[in-house]
């Protein structure tokens, strides 16, 4: 069995970063990823890294920024004060590659649909 995801998309908004008291650090972000199809859907992954991917997220990405992750598919579960069970799907990240920004005029980077 085989849990792997690969994306690649624009940062939906800049990323939150958690510190916490045994050290380590946690990013949180979403993405959003352009179906190639001719409605030209966009999907939205919420994206989740740690460590040292976390701190370069941190730093590195912001809203519009193009960035490619590595990871699987995970789920937060948990149960609301009413006792209504809920489930989240997000993507725990295990590698990020920094692709560009849009506000990078000059990029000869293509837009995600082009990189299907």
């Amino acid at each position: 069995m085989v849990n792997a995801v690969m994306l690649v998309g624009r940062a939906g908004r800049d990323p939150e970063m958690r510190y916490f008291e045994s050290g380590r650090v946690k990013t949180t972000f979403s993405i959003a990823v352009n179906r190639p199809t001719k409605e030209r859907e966009t999907d939205w992954f919420d994206i989740e890294l740690w460590g040292r991917q976390a701190e370069i997220a941190g730093e590195y990405v912001r809203k519009g920024s193009l960035v490619g992750i590595e990871g699987r598919l995970d789920f937060s579960r948990w149960t609301d004060d009413a006792g209504v069970k809920h489930t989240r799907p997000y993507i725990h990240g295990t590698s990020l590659r920094l692709l560009g920004s849009k506000r990078d005029v000059n990029s000869d980077m293509p837009e995600p649909e082009a990189l299907t």
